[in-house]
């Protein structure tokens, strides 16, 4: 089992990466969501040139928030930086979009924009559709030494529900999930495992599951300031889905009762933000990186514990252990900014489980979907 972190992405995520591949992680995923952190190209780039072995990922990309040229062009420019490191995440939008106010994209748009990107990476012409429509695109200078072409860069779609999932085997590629419970990511791995079977996959699936949590010390409790700092907000990206979807009718009765209490919490706070035209303004503010004040009082120790990897170094051990007996290929930690000390907290529960020993050697994923690169024309001398 491969052993990554994830980071929202900051001018300083490359010390925590640099960190990790010296504790032995084989990947680190950047987030990319434009209105909440820097650029996510800069956090990558930053971190190429620190390190040496770690594999550096977008988790996610969005087709809408930036063009399939510009994205390749992006992709080609890591690459160049680290060549044989770099993976492409990408995803129908969460956090990215809502945002914005806006909803995920369409599942056909993702596929659209997936190929011109694979395509342009492989030093083809391809079919892009932009604002007036559908026009021919290829780099133009790729024999200039400025990107690189010549390094498969490996395919990850986050993909939660059944035509998601179909649509990520289709594509042969990585899938990429995000849980904070065992049987909840177990359960979605076999709905996954079972789309890259009727897909006719020949290889074996590369799996990743993204989850935050803390590791308790010795007597420490779930709701002390370290573990609702760095294991909290994922909870609370749960809560941010449920009450902006609008669906909480459909589903209140489904819950447990106290899952329902912190819910019904959070549709009285999201009801109080204003802008009413626009309270994703607030609602997501922090998301995956920091509680707001009035949200504090919502994690109680049931929440925590259900919706987060919080636990001592051996029940999460066997928590990991379990996952990776369920067939997932990686598990990615994410890191709380001001609290990359879990690093090596995180370290110590993995090691026994093989952090460490696959390192510099993590073989990329989805490489069925990578077609054989085209050569580049050698350069003409100039005739002086």
């Amino acid at each position: 089992m491969d052993f990554g972190i994830a980071l929202a992405t900051t001018t300083e995520s490359w010390r925590a990466v640099k960190r990790a591949e010296a504790l032995g992680f084989t990947h680190a995923w950047f987030y990319d969501t434009q209105l909440l952190n820097p650029d996510v190209f800069v956090g990558m780039a930053l971190a190429a040139r620190e390190t040496r072995r770690i594999r550096l990922g977008t988790g996610v990309l969005i087709p809408s928030n930036r063009i399939a040229p510009v994205a390749a062009n992006g992709l080609a420019t890591l690459a160049k930086l680290a060549p044989g490191r770099i993976d492409f995440g990408v995803g129908t939008g969460f956090t990215a979009r809502r945002t914005m106010g806006q909803g995920a994209i369409k599942l056909g748009e993702m596929e659209r924009y997936v190929k011109v990107v694979q395509a342009m990476l492989r030093g083809d012409t391809v079919e892009c559709q932009l604002d007036d429509g559908p026009h021919k695109v290829r780099f133009l200078n790729p024999d200039a030494g400025l990107i690189d072409l010549s390094h498969p860069i490996p395919l990850h779609v986050s993909a939660f529900g059944p035509k998601a999932r179909a649509l990520t085997a289709k594509l042969g590629a990585g899938w990429m999930m995000f849980a904070g419970g065992v049987d909840a990511a177990v359960a979605a791995l076999r709905g996954m495992q079972d789309s890259w079977r009727d897909a006719g996959g020949s290889e074996r699936l590369y799996s990743t599951l993204f989850t935050l949590g803390c590791v308790l010390r010795k007597g420490e409790s779930p709701t002390s300031a370290r573990a609702v700092a760095q294991a909290a907000t994922l909870a609370a990206a749960f809560m941010h889905d449920m009450v902006e979807r609008g669906q909480l009718g459909e589903v209140m009765g489904a819950l447990p009762p106290f899952v329902a209490t912190a819910v019904e919490g959070y549709r009285k706070l999201y009801e109080s933000y204003r802008p009413e035209d626009a309270r994703y303004l607030t609602l997501h503010r922090g998301h995956l990186m920091f509680l707001r004040p009035e949200e504090k009082p919502l994690f109680t120790r049931e929440i925590i514990e259900a919706f987060s990897f919080t636990a001592t170094a051996p029940v999460l051990r066997e928590r990991v252990a379990a996952l990776r007996d369920a067939g997932y290929s990686q598990l990615a930690v994410q890191l709380v900014e001001g609290h990359e000390d879990a690093l090596d907290d995180w370290a110590e529960v993995l090691r026994p489980l093989g952090l460490g020993k696959a390192a510099g050697r993590a073989k990329p994923a989805a490489r069925k979907q990578a077609a054989p690169r085209k050569k580049s024309a050698p350069r003409k001398k100039r005739r002086r």
